[in-house]
């Protein structure tokens, strides 16, 4: 995997390969049992970690924009999922939580998805597990200093005069 020949040697392609078999499984689960998707269930689950939150943190804490969150929590509403309440101090901030129906869904669903999560490690060793943990962590730690250091921008592809430039410097 330090020197990739194929997609098979990349390793996020390989933690998304086998993502996609257990993330099919939950969002069955999800969409087809509770009617929400999911990104709504990380939401939630956010919301019964967190409790009230204003939303422009809670938009921060899932990394999405503010206008993302916004529709998204507004879906979350329409469903009563989640209660609005404006800031007595200063109206311009607006607070989220769980409504009751929002915590009921929760505690119907987070038992289902952690059989899922046992029955997934169910096959591996405690020793690989902990490893696996310990580099997942360390993963993790990585990736947000390489983002942080913009190794990958926001646009992939070279603009035209970056494949220009590199069409010249081949041919010298």
């Amino acid at each position: 995997m330090r020197t990739p020949r194929s997609l098979d040697d990349l390793l996020l392609y390989r933690i998304w390969r086998a993502a996609c078999v257990s993330n099919g499984m939950v969002t069955r689960m999800v969409e087809g049992g509770f009617g929400i998707t999911r990104r709504e269930l990380g939401m939630i689950g956010v919301l019964e970690e967190l409790g009230e939150i204003p939303a422009s943190k809670f938009a921060e804490r899932l990394h999405m924009d503010r206008a993302s969150a916004s529709l998204a929590l507004r879906s979350l509403t329409e469903k009563k999922l989640v209660e609005r309440r404006q800031d007595a101090e200063d109206g311009r901030i607006v607070h989220v939580r769980l409504s009751p129906a929002g915590q009921q869904l929760f505690d119907d669903l987070f038992p289902r998805l952690s059989r899922l999560n046992v029955d997934l490690l169910d096959g591996i060793e405690a020793r690989h597990l902990e490893v696996f943990l310990d580099c997942l962590q360390d993963l993790e730690l990585r990736g947000s200093e390489l983002d942080a250091q913009g190794v990958a921008p926001s646009k992939c592809r070279p603009s035209p005069l970056e494949r220009q430039h590199a069409s010249i410097t081949a041919r010298a």
